[in-house]
């Protein structure tokens, strides 16, 4: 498991609903080609999406689930199926007129196939890197609206 903390120029609800529009994640999110949503009822608990990534092993699906959705305060997405299990809660805290974006996150690789094994013991770190890397994005994007 890995944390990461950015802080935001935007208020809260301004930053969960970019989150929580789930189809936005293809422009902050390096490895998410697309994402499109499941199910047709508003995002809330139970709402699902099917995310197109490119890894490093090449294309792969991931199916997710909206698992926690408290309005401008929580915002947490579990993949379901595909190679890489993952959980990413987001707990957004208001800060004067800024945002903290605090990133709870858990991966692995355990269906990249035997060739991971190798590496496992590095992947949460490569990760959580990449993860550092995509949610300064999200925060350049944020702060630009």
């Amino acid at each position: 498991m890995f944390t990461i903390k950015i802080e935001i120029d935007r208020p809260p609800e301004a930053v969960f609903g970019y989150l929580a529009q789930v189809e936005n994640t293809p422009k902050w999110y390096s490895a998410v080609e697309k994402a499109d949503k499941l199910t047709t009822s508003p995002v809330s608990a139970g709402t699902c999406y099917r995310f197109l990534r490119r890894l490093p092993t090449g294309p792969a699906i991931n199916d997710v689930e909206v698992i926690e959705f408290i309005p401008n305060s929580v915002f947490t997405l579990a993949s379901r199926s595909g190679p890489t299990p993952f959980t990413y809660r987001y707990l957004l805290s208001p800060q004067d007129k800024t945002t903290q974006l605090r990133l709870e996150g858990e991966i692995t690789g355990e269906g990249l196939g035997h060739g991971f094994a190798l590496v496992a013991p590095f992947a949460e770190r490569l990760f959580e890197r990449g993860m550092r890397a995509n949610l300064a994005t999200l925060k350049q994007i944020l702060e630009s609206l």
